[in-house]
């Protein structure tokens, strides 16, 4: 364990790894609360346990929170593969520092657009912006390996 804390990059992805991690808890617990807060329930189990099945229903403030939720596993969960390879390919420290931190600011900034439902094109650009550290991560890996295909 401690060669890998000593690797600085690798340090570096693994905080702003955990913090997306947390930001993924954060949103599921958001969704959690409106869905509570609107009674709205996914099952007829919870429905019945919070008032009756009238509650086992869709509600559009639930459903962009679950969007927004679902959103962040189909991206954070790739950047953090990529990320983790990445690390091991030897970038420089200030450069790998800027793809997780541009890639974490601009995941924030999607979430905060679609939980809060901000102009267009707020949450596309904030997307756009996430994938380009992702994609720059992707293609140093493939050319890092392409000799071993």
């Amino acid at each position: 364990m401690a060669v890998i804390i000593r690797n600085e990059v690798f340090s570096c992805f693994v905080f702003y790894g955990v913090l997306l991690v947390l930001k993924m808890y954060i949103i599921a617990i958001i969704t959690g609360q409106v869905r509570l807060r609107k009674k709205a329930f996914a099952n007829p189990e919870d429905a019945l346990r919070h008032g009756g099945l009238e509650f086992y229903r869709l509600d559009p403030d639930v459903e962009r929170c679950r969007r927004a939720h679902n959103n962040d596993m189909e991206n954070i969960l790739p950047f953090l593969f990529l990320g983790a390879i990445y690390s091991m390919t030897g970038p420089s420290l200030a450069v790998a520092r800027l793809h997780f931190l541009v890639f974490f600011l601009a995941r924030v900034l999607h979430s905060v657009a679609y939980l809060f439902a901000l102009r267009a094109p707020t949450r596309s650009l904030a997307y756009t912006v996430a994938q380009i550290p992702s994609f720059s991560m992707a293609v140093q890996i493939l050319m890092a390996v392409a000799a071993y295909a």
